[in-house]
């Protein structure tokens, strides 16, 4: 079996690309491309709130750093190599917008434009117009005092094709409440509060969580209310 013990590295999140089939102890999704180790347990991104970045392999060392320097939270992918018996690098999990700035940056770079048009055909291809739309109105219909522009930008993250994101899910897809209230939980967490710089600072994932829970009950309390939406 692949070894889940967790490979040293010097600071900041770590992601890994597991040799063999895992699970996520939490969901039970699998199996997982990437994992994250929690006290020995592989859980998946979406699992350990990452699963809204996108992966920038290794290799152009000058999109990476302004990737990196761009992105409110980022980690370092690695895979064991065997032969070697040490976890090598892969490259970086990053925010989307981060890395589109940085490609506007190395526009100079063929390679970098090739990435960026292959990314965008691949998000065109994937996105279900009318998917997105049913989500949207869902979430306008849990929460009415969501905006519109903020309703519809939930709904297209959480319902990307081949994502493995909540609306991907099989709940997701049959629009469940709890599969919609969950996106826009999440979609709050990382927009709203302070969660994503508690995590880079090295606060431990739960006590993040408790710390910012009051805000997400809040926010989402506000669209709950018919009155907000008629404001």
């Amino acid at each position: 079996m692949a070894p889940l013990a967790t490979p040293p590295h010097r600071t900041g999140l770590l992601v890994i690309q597991p040799l063999k089939k895992r699970h996520c102890v939490e969901c039970g999704t699998g199996p997982l491309a990437l994992l994250v180790l929690e006290e020995g347990a592989p859980r998946c991104l979406d699992c350990a709130d990452l699963g809204h970045l996108v992966f920038l392999p290794r290799g152009d060392t000058a999109l990476t750093r302004r990737s990196r320097e761009g992105s409110a939270l980022s980690t370092v992918v690695v895979r064991f190599n065997r032969r070697r018996s040490r976890y090598e690098r892969q490259g970086v999990l990053v925010e989307e917008a981060a890395l589109a700035r940085a490609e506007e940056r190395c526009l100079a770079d063929a390679e970098a434009r090739r990435r960026r048009r292959a990314r965008d055909a691949r998000r065109r291809e994937a996105e279900d117009l009318r998917f997105t739309d049913a989500f949207a109105r869902e979430i306008r219909r849990l929460f009415p005092g969501c905006p519109a522009e903020r309703a519809r930008a939930i709904a297209a993250h959480a319902s990307v094709r081949g994502s493995g994101r909540v609306g991907r899910s099989a709940a997701g897809r049959a629009l469940s409440e709890a599969a919609v209230t969950a996106a826009v939980r999440a979609a709050v967490r990382h927009t709203d509060t302070p969660y994503d710089q508690l995590l880079m600072s090295g606060v431990p994932r739960y006590e993040a969580r408790r710390r910012i829970a009051a805000s997400v009950e809040a926010r989402l309390w506000e669209w709950r209310d018919e009155l907000t939406a008629r404001a």
